[in-house]
């Protein structure tokens, strides 16, 4: 080669390869930060949820800066949680799978059958697609193994209900107002969140961080200030517990101070955000089997039962590319975290046919529209033993389109609710609808049978041993 041709060349070279092909270590991923309330109903803080249900929004609690962050996102009307109890929920979560496949369907099962140590969660998928992800989970934990086993990097452990405050020995005094500096260890929470996404600037390395407080779970605890505020307001006509409205204006002014330190330094516009809860909040304070109307009015009943009232949770989620204000009409839970998370990432080829959600990425990108592709049909909530708090029958739920079916498993009742038109579950459409009944009764029995769900026996509570020593399944 002539000194004319190894100049052309290397000009040529210079002009098409200059720069290095971009790498997973180079390209700049997402920071995610989940934040989960605790017992939060749909209708729990001052943002309303879907524009055309006034009630959607609180008739008296104020949550200023979950009202910014829903103006600056999209807002998920019909979005559910897994279970109607937390630590289901919390599994679901992590897991990317309803609580009738992992089985753990409610607190304070032994969970030895879950496989805590598959690579199929939340932070280690993250790391896979880029190994400089940190992982963190702050506040009530719910599950029954350390957060490392999960991936997560910091945490702060196996925690539960009782290191928030919660007094399980007294019901009278789980619904008393009590005056903390920290009440259920929002603040603090909150500034080992700060301190965690302060590093993570520093370092310049992408995080997952989870946020999940104590509150608004009881034990019913407040600021002294915040209480006196709320002293000289208007109770509203559903939701009227002072010291509960306290606390959540608590909670939301610690959600606030970490939104604040995320726009200090200067990750707002690479970072998505989601707010959500993690089951429906408790129906009348204190709890009890009957009352006129629920604190989730227009929702039917709540926690503990896989009604509306129970399992439909505010959700909202802002980051790159959404638009401000909007509302999303789709259903989803949480099983369709983990997809969307890790399809936000940069993963685009998650097909695992043992997980039960589907991403909504593409419904971010497209102003709330469209439809999550899922493995199964429907969503799916399995609430198999009684509660003698809630409607003391083992049932099972489940949603396709606008209709919603639930089965009680003591006589194989069957009601069938419009959920898009209907969301006090009222209107029992089964002898109306047969067609529509069989079609999502079918459904729901082929996946409770294909998952291996446990299977409700009378006497049966799900407690104190391993799973395998009941021997029943679908």
């Amino acid at each position: 080669m002539n000194l004319r041709s190894l100049s052309i060349l290397l000009t040529l070279l210079s002009i098409c390869g200059c720069k290095s092909a971009p790498t997973k270590s180079n390209i700049k991923q997402p920071n995610f930060i989940l934040i989960l309330s605790d017992d939060q109903g749909w209708n729990g803080t001052s943002v309303q949820m879907m524009n055309n249900e006034i009630q959607s929004k609180s008739d008296y609690h104020q949550t200023p800066n979950i009202e910014a962050l829903s103006n600056r996102g999209m807002r998920f009307s019909s979005a559910y949680a897994s279970a109607p109890v937390c630590s289901p929920s919390r599994y679901s979560i992590q897991f990317g799978q309803s609580p009738a496949r992992l089985k753990m369907i409610r607190v304070g099962m032994n969970t030895n059958h879950i496989n805590h140590q598959t690579n199929i969660t939340i932070p280690k998928l993250l790391k896979s697609i880029n190994p400089n992800y940190t992982a963190a989970h702050f506040g009530k934990w719910g599950i029954d193994v350390d957060p490392s086993e999960l991936g997560y990097d910091q945490s702060d452990g196996v925690t539960g209900n009782k290191d928030g405050g919660f007094n399980y020995k007294s019901n009278k005094q789980q619904w008393r107002n009590t005056i903390s500096d920290d009440p259920k260890k929002i603040f603090s929470t909150t500034q080992s969140a700060i301190n965690f996404i302060e590093s993570q600037a520093k370092s310049e390395t992408p995080f997952f961080l989870q946020v999940s407080h104590y509150a608004v779970h009881s034990d019913i605890m407040m600021r002294k200030e915040t209480l006196e505020k709320y002293k000289d307001m208007e109770k509203g006509m559903y939701q009227k517990h002072l010291g509960f409205a306290a606390m959540t204006e608590d909670l939301d002014t610690g959600v606030g101070l970490l939104l604040d330190r995320v726009k200090e330094l200067g990750l707002e516009s690479n970072t998505y955000i989601i707010y959500t809860s993690d089951n429906g909040a408790v129906p009348i304070m204190p709890p009890k089997s009957f009352y006129k109307n629920s604190s989730n009015f227009p929702l039917s009943r709540g926690k503990w039962d896989a009604l509306e009232g129970g399992i439909r949770v505010p959700f909202i989620i802002t980051g790159p590319d959404i638009m401000p204000g909007a509302e999303s009409k789709t259903p989803i839970t949480f099983s369709d975290l983990l997809p969307t998370i890790v399809d936000l990432a940069g993963n685009k080829n998650l097909m695992q046919n043992n997980l039960d959600g589907g991403s909504f990425k593409y419904i971010l990108a497209n102003n709330g529209v469209g439809a999550v592709k899922r493995f199964s049909e429907g969503l799916v909530f399995h609430v198999p033993y009684e509660n003698g708090i809630a409607l003391k029958r083992a049932h099972s739920a489940i949603i396709i389109g606008d209709y919603k079916l639930i089965k009680f498993h003591d006589t194989n009742e069957l009601l069938l609710f419009n959920v898009t038109k209907d969301l006090q579950e009222k209107k029992n459409l089964a002898n109306i609808l047969p067609k529509v009944l069989n079609t999502l009764e079918d459904a729901l029995d082929s996946y409770l049978h294909e998952v291996k769900a446990p299977k409700w026996k009378p006497g049966i509570n799900w407690k104190n041993k391993p799973i395998e020593k009941f021997n029943s399944y679908h």
